[in-house]
């Protein structure tokens, strides 16, 4: 069905109807009736796929990435089609309208997108009010970026800010600073603005849970894969000597070596960042690589590539403790989810 339907969908602007058909889904999934047979249907309820990251249990291992439900409106319709974590955002102090449009391209013979949206969003503190109205009925990971009129000697107290408005209604908080559509944003993945950045925000984040005796949610950080070995080793200690939670890897990536789609057509495109198959073996290099620094020291999610069920247990047996698709979703279609997680299923009780 989803393979008659998408070459429909890809007709429209690629923003456009994103939006369209999420605003239908999630009306639909406001018929209770409607909405436990689509849970019924694709959720795969096994304890052999609960996952458990740090203290936080997952129905399944595969999770939605940061990026498709910007401002947190569709975590709960999403949830009904098998992902057993949602992870919301980027979002950023300030409301922001992102990039001029278009920002958003499928790359069909990639099997991949570009987009340069620049954190659209109606701010932190709109998201909140939304989380606090519907509590999410599901894990949710909420991630932070920074404002794009913050310059970057005052981004720490650009996250604080957001972080202060989400912290309540999140199970796990995550730390963009790998994003490229927003200039000058992968700087702060440099050891020293980054140390400042993530000692303030675990900082506050103990002190928000402290003054409000609630579970202290662990606290992420997203980098991005065009990153070489020294500065992932360098990463990966400074989160481990800060005591960060985690790691999720891995963002979009600028390059564009690879691309079977004709170059002066992506060059026409313009900037921003590629997601999809361009990056599968990428990725998994990079989780590969940071699961075995870390050692069992703190868990890692992994994404970017995760296009087919194969991809996902790659990335798990490659030490991820939990996956993210976004890609893999626009071109797997809705039932992607229950692919992959009867496949990890069928994988782990052949292996059990």
């Amino acid at each position: 069905m989803w393979r008659l339907l998408r070459p429909l969908l890809f007709l429209f602007d690629a923003e456009w109807i994103h939006h369209t058909m999420m605003g239908i889904f999630a009306k639909m999934m406001q018929i209770g009736w409607l909405r436990r047979r689509t849970r019924a249907f694709c959720h795969a309820d096994d304890p052999a796929l609960c996952t458990r990251v740090l203290d936080m249990e997952f129905p399944s291992p595969i999770g939605l990435a940061a990026g498709f439900d910007k401002d947190a409106r569709w975590y709960n319709a999403l949830s009904a089609l098998g992902f057993g974590f949602i992870e919301v955002g980027s979002l950023t102090a300030h409301a922001q309208p992102g990039n001029p449009r278009p920002r958003l391209f499928r790359l069909p013979k990639d099997q991949a997108v570009l987009n340069r949206f620049g954190f659209n969003n109606d701010g932190a503190a709109a998201a909140a009010a939304r989380l606090r109205a519907i509590p999410a009925e599901g894990p949710l990971g909420v991630n932070i970026g920074k404002s794009k009129i913050t310059p970057n000697e005052n981004a720490v107290e650009d996250y604080l800010t957001s972080l202060r408005e989400v912290q309540p209604y999140a199970d796990y908080l995550v730390v963009n600073v790998s994003s490229p559509n927003t200039a000058g944003l992968r700087d702060l993945q440099a050891e020293e603005p980054l140390r400042q950045l993530l000692s303030a925000l675990l900082q506050e984040n103990r002190r928000l849970s402290e003054a409000s005796q609630t579970r202290r949610p662990p606290l992420f950080v997203k980098f991005a894969p065009d990153m070489d070995d020294a500065q992932i080793e360098a990463s990966v200690a400074l989160v481990r000597e800060l005591g960060v939670d985690g790691i999720v890897c891995t963002n979009t990536t600028i390059s564009r070596e690879g691309l079977v789609t004709d170059a002066a057509r992506v060059e026409a495109l313009g900037a921003g960042g590629i997601s999809g198959a361009p990056l599968t073996e990428r990725s998994l290099a990079f989780v590969r690589k940071v699961c075995t620094l870390a050692n069992g020291d703190f868990p890692v999610i992994g994404v970017g590539g995760i296009m087919r069920p194969e991809d996902a247990i790659a990335m798990l047996e490659a030490g991820a403790s939990a996956v993210q698709i976004y890609t893999g979703f626009i071109y797997g279609g809705p039932l992607i989810v229950r692919r992959m997680n009867r496949a990890i299923l069928a994988h782990r009780r052949q292996n059990a």
